[in-house]
């Protein structure tokens, strides 16, 4: 599963990890990536979204028709 969110786009950031002696490695700083089912009743389905969590709560405000419409409307495959 990629590390990516469907609706808002999140997507791994980078950076160094910083150790106590100030020694600098390269690490990933990943979003809270979930999948998540949701019923569509328009369409009498269910649809699996990979969300994070602004992304879940995105869904809860504005309804997931809508949420699903900006999907479409972006190209991607729902």
């Amino acid at each position: 599963m990629s590390a990516h969110c469907q609706l808002t786009g999140r997507k791994p950031g980078f950076g160094n990890a910083i150790s106590h002696s100030h020694r600098r490695t390269p690490r990933r700083f990943d979003p809270n990536i979930q999948t998540k089912r949701y019923w569509l009743p328009s369409e009498g389905r269910f649809v699996r979204l990979t969300l994070s969590a602004k992304g879940i709560k995105t869904v809860d405000k504005l309804g997931i028709e809508k949420a699903v419409a900006r999907l479409r409307a972006r190209g991607e495959k729902v």
